[in-house]
C-alpha cells in the first residue's frame, strides 16, 4: 500500500509547489510516486512544464502525475449504470439521459476523486501518492467520507431493510453500488449483501487512522490570514481523524510567534523554487516520516474509560459534545464527529469532559 500524503493551507501559499517539491523528493530517492492533481485547470501543468491528462503520464524516472476530471469519469461510471439498469429493470428510465450531458453537482468531484485516489493505492503500482486537491476545506470531507458514510449505513441500513421502499429499490441498487464504488458485490438482496461495502469503508478509515499510511502537512505564509487558515484547518482534519505531520512556511521565516502557533508541531521555512533548479526547495521540506511523532487526533481508553480528541485551532467555546444513542458526536468549527464506542463504554453515559491544552477529555 501506498503513502498518501495531501498538504492543507489558504490558496495562493504554494500548495502545488510544494507537492510538486515532495513528488520529487521521493522519486530521487528510487519510490515510485504518483502526482495526483484534482484541479482540471491548467495551473499544476504550468508548474510541472509538462501537460497533464486523465491518465498517468510518466514526467521523470520514477515519477507519474495526473490530472483528476470529474465529467469523464461520471461519464464512463453512467455509461456502466444505464447498462444494469435495463438488466435489472423491466423499465429502464435511464436510457433517455445520456452520460456525455451530465452536469457534475457539487460534492460528486469529492466523491470522484476519492474513488481514483483509491484505485490508484490498490494497484500496488506506487509507493507514494501525493495528493494536490484543494488545500482546504472540500479536501478533508474528502478525506472523511468513509468515516460519513459508514455511520450513514450504521444508522440508516435498518430502516431501508424494514421498508417497502428499500425492499422496492433493492434489486436495483445493489448493482449502481457495485458500478459506482467498482466492487463486486454479490447475493439477492443489497441491504444484506454490503459487507464488500463495509469492508471497503473500513479500509478507508484505517487507511485515513494510521499516519504511515495517510498524512497532511501544513503549507502556510507569513502573514496572519494564512496562519489562521492554516490552524483551523489543523483543527478540522482532526475531526475527520487525518493526522498532521507538520508545518511548512513558504517563503518566510518561521518566527517565535509561528512556531508558538502550532506547537508541538515542527514548522520548517522553504525558499522559493526556480524552474531550472528546484533542489533548494527540495532539500528544505521536513522529514515526512516524522508524522508518526505528531499528536494522534483521537484515543480511546477503556481502562479509564476516556476519550481523548485533539483539536488544535479551537476554543472551549467552539466545542459541543452531544450523545445520542450508542455515539457521542463532538462538533467543532464546521465539522461534525461521531465516535463509535468500543463494546466496553458502548451504553455507557458521559460523566465529564474537560478541555485542556488542546485537548477535549470525555469521561464515562
Amino acid at each position: 500500500m501506498a503513502l498518501i500524503l495531501t498538504f492543507l493551507g489558504k490558496g495562493g501559499t504554494g500548495r502545488s509547489t510544494i507537492a510538486i517539491a515532495t513528488a520529487k523528493k521521493y522519486a530521487a530517492q528510487g519510490k515510485r510516486v504518483l502526482l495526483l492533481g484534482q484541479d482540471p485547470g491548467p495551473a499544476l501543468g504550468i508548474l510541472l512544464g509538462f501537460p497533464l491528462t486523465v491518465e498517468p503520464v510518466e514526467i521523470a524516472p520514477n515519477l507519474k502525475a495526473v490530472q483528476v476530471q470529474s465529467a469523464p469519469l461520471l461519464e464512463r461510471r453512467w455509461d456502466e449504470v444505464k447498462k444494469l439498469e435495463a438488466q435489472y429493470v423491466r423499465t429502464p428510465f435511464f436510457k433517455q439521459i445520456y452520460g456525455q450531458e451530465l452536469g457534475v453537482l457539487p460534492g460528486m468531484d469529492s466523491a470522484l476523486a476519492l474513488n481514483e485516489l483509491r484505485q490508484y493505492d490498490d494497484s500496488k503500482q506506487y509507493d507514494v501518492i501525493v495528493y494536490d486537491g484543494s488545500g482546504g476545506m472540500d479536501t478533508l470531507r474528502m478525506l472523511g467520507m468513509p468515516e460519513i458514510l459508514s455511520w450513514y449505513i450504521r444508522r440508516f441500513r435498518q430502516a431501508l431493510v424494514d421498508s417497502d421502499l428499500g425492499k422496492a429499490l433493492s434489486p436495483f441498487i445493489q448493482p449502481v453500488v457495485s458500478t459506482v464504488l467498482t466492487v463486486d458485490i454479490s447475493g439477492d438482496n443489497a441491504f444484506q449483501s454490503t459487507k464488500q461495502v463495509d469492508n471497503l469503508l473500513d479500509k478507508g478509515k484505517e487507511a485515513l487512522a494510521d499516519p504511515n499510511r495517510t498524512a497532511a502537512f501544513l503549507v502556510t505564509a507569513g502573514d496572519a490570514s494564512a496562519i489562521a487558515t492554516a490552524r483551523y484547518l489543523w483543527g478540522s482534519s482532526q475531526q475527520v481523524g487525518l493526522t498532521v505531520g507538520g508545518v511548512i512556511v513558504n517563503q518566510a521565516a518561521v518566527t517565535e510567534a509561528i512556531a508558538a502557533a502550532f506547537d508541538p508541531l515542527t514548522a520548517v521555512s522553504v525558499p522559493a523554487h526556480s524552474d531550472s533548479n528546484w533542489q533548494p526547495l527540495i532539500d528544505a521540506l521536513p522529514d515526512f516520516s516524522e508524522v508518526k511523532n505528531a499528536p494522534k487526533p483521537i484515543n480511546i481508553n477503556t481502562a479509564q474509560r476516556q476519550v481523548s480528541l485533539f483539536l488544535p485551532g479551537f476554543d472551549k467555546k467552539e466545542i459541543k459534545l452531544i450523545q445520542s444513542g450508542p455515539e457521542v458526536t463532538i462538533e467543532a468549527g464546521d465539522q461534525r464527529r461521531n465516535i463509535l464506542l468500543p463494546p466496553a463504554l458502548t451504553g455507557k453515559s458521559v460523566t465529564g469532559a474537560k478541555f485542556q491544552n488542546g485537548y477535549l477529555i470525555v469521561s464515562f
